[in-house]
């Protein structure tokens, strides 16, 4: 589980797959699938 600190990170949802990359600084954490998305490295 981490939240959102700079742009360019990717998150990645374990449960479908789905992939974000942040483009803009908001805060926070993403979830999908209700369920926290993991920061892809």
């Amino acid at each position: 589980m981490a939240n959102v600190l700079k742009v360019g990170e990717r998150f990645k949802c374990e449960k479908c797959g789905n992939i974000v990359k942040i483009m803009e600084i908001g805060g926070g954490q993403l979830f999908c699938c209700d369920q926290p998305m993991e920061l892809v490295e």
